[in-house]
């Protein structure tokens, strides 16, 4: 319990702190709420609109040990408790899989989320090919998008989804509004 409210604390904390430094510039904000399929909340993401696309900050606990896929995904549902109404991978360009794959990546690739023996896990990472803004390519579109995270690690580079497993957590992208 106190993993969870020090995890909900800490990006509470960055969250409030970046939305002042950036509220004079009206820079998009974002988060998602990561819940597993019995509904328990098991990690947030904080995203925010950079000059090179979107920073990711994920925080996990209560999540197996190891390294697990983490994706953004087309559809901004989770339902429980397979997850598979978040869609595919966003991939507005139509690309190959991977991070690793020569021909290019889908939008919605980012690196894999390793998680700690006890649970825990926290990601930085930037995807250079979303936005928060207007177009084909926001995680605000209509139909929203969604953040999952998998059961097994992905090899960065088979297409569709990296052999990357069950879908364990999701959460749905939603606008975080500056200064409230």
């Amino acid at each position: 319990m106190s993993t969870k409210i020090a995890l909900v604390a800490a990006a509470a904390i960055w969250l409030t702190c970046t939305a002042v430094a950036l509220a004079q510039d009206k820079v998009p904000m974002a988060k998602a709420e990561l819940h597993n399929n019995q509904g328990e909340l098991v990690g947030l993401v904080s995203i925010g609109e950079t000059r090179d696309g979107v920073r990711i900050v994920a925080h996990v606990h209560h999540l197996p040990p190891g390294y697990h896929g983490f994706h953004i995904h087309e559809v901004g549902k989770c339902d429980a408790p397979d997850f598979k109404s978040a869609g595919e991978h966003f991939n507005p360009y139509g690309a190959q899989h991977g991070l690793k794959d020569p021909k290019g990546m889908h939008a919605g690739d980012l690196p894999n989320l390793l998680v700690a023996p006890d649970g825990t896990g926290v990601l930085v990472a930037y995807a250079p090919l979303v936005t928060l803004r207007s177009g084909g390519n926001s995680l605000f579109r209509d139909g929203g998008t969604s953040f999952v995270v998998h059961s097994q690690l992905d090899d960065q580079l088979t297409d569709p989804s990296g052999n990357s497993g069950d879908r364990l957590a999701c959460g749905v992208v939603t606008r975080v509004t500056p200064g409230m």
